[in-house]
């Protein structure tokens, strides 16, 4: 089974602000009928399809969707994970339509000022509570945050994570090292999983060549088993279109024997986000 660990679905109405609006090819409404002739393309049979707002409502659409869409494996949706009832919170998405596509749930940290707002400890309650519910939380950080997300991954053994977007790494050679040894770092947590995604916007122009070591050095620390490509659509637009997203990651892995590529390609994601055959 081929999987899209990571892609975007939303819908603008004039009266809804947007973080796509100061970005013009993104400000415009994508659905997964848009991305349905790349899925069929590439052969990819499930997707999981992630939050881009820290509102519960579009959580409740997504899943709303995955309850009407085959394609869509599972949803990774967004909860206030410093609330005090957010057990509660993540029942309640749970028991409406599509519930049962909730695998996961992620906060934007890359948004938050504080670069240790993960060792807060209304944070850590939240992720406990994340851990709990037998979800795994996506972890979207900044280069300067990922010291703190390391840290967080360590000291919380009950839950499952994915590294979104490899932790968004600067794709530039003084600032590879300290980004490999944050991952050799990881690398020694069983709970956590990278994502193959989101590595084509960080640097501009983009090539394989570029991201080769980056590429490399998680395939060497982590292993292809913790290790799952996502296309990042539509973000991935600003940069290349999902032919060239697909293409990068199955040339960057080509190395690797046929079991280990479809772990990066559907296995692992299957096994860390739930998702049947």
């Amino acid at each position: 089974m081929r999987i899209d660990a990571h892609h975007h679905v939303w819908e603008l109405v004039p009266q809804t602000p947007h973080w796509t609006r100061d970005i013009p090819t993104l400000h415009r409404t994508y659905t997964i009928e848009d991305l349905r002739p790349a899925l069929r393309a590439h052969r990819i049979d499930a997707t999981v399809l992630v939050q881009t707002v820290p509102v519960e409502a579009e959580t409740r659409e997504l899943l709303r969707l995955a309850a009407a869409e085959p394609l869509v494996g599972a949803v990774v949706g967004w909860v206030e994970l410093t609330a005090p009832d957010v057990a509660d919170r993540l029942a309640r998405l749970r028991e409406q339509p599509g519930g049962g596509a909730l695998a996961g749930v992620r906060h934007g940290v890359q948004d938050e000022a504080d670069p240790d707002w993960l060792l807060r400890p209304g944070v850590r309650r939240g992720l406990a509570a994340v851990g709990a519910a037998g979800l795994v939380h996506d972890l979207l950080v900044r280069p300067d945050q990922l010291a703190a997300a390391v840290r967080t991954v360590a000291e919380s053994p009950g839950v499952r994570f994915v590294l979104d977007h490899a932790g968004n790494p600067e794709i530039r050679p003084e600032a590879f090292g300290p980004w490999a040894e944050q991952m050799a770092a990881l690398a020694r947590c069983p709970n956590v999983a990278v994502k193959l995604s989101g590595l084509v916007t960080r640097s501009s122009p983009w090539s394989t060549a570029a991201l080769r070591r980056y590429t490399d050095t998680l395939v060497q620390t982590l292993g292809p088993d913790r290790l799952m490509f996502g296309s990042d659509w539509p973000v991935c637009l600003l940069a290349a279109g999902y032919d060239q997203v697909i293409g990068a990651v199955e040339e960057l892995t080509g190395q690797l024997e046929p079991p280990q590529r479809d772990s990066v390609f559907g296995a692992t994601a299957a096994r860390w986000y739930g998702i049947a055959a």
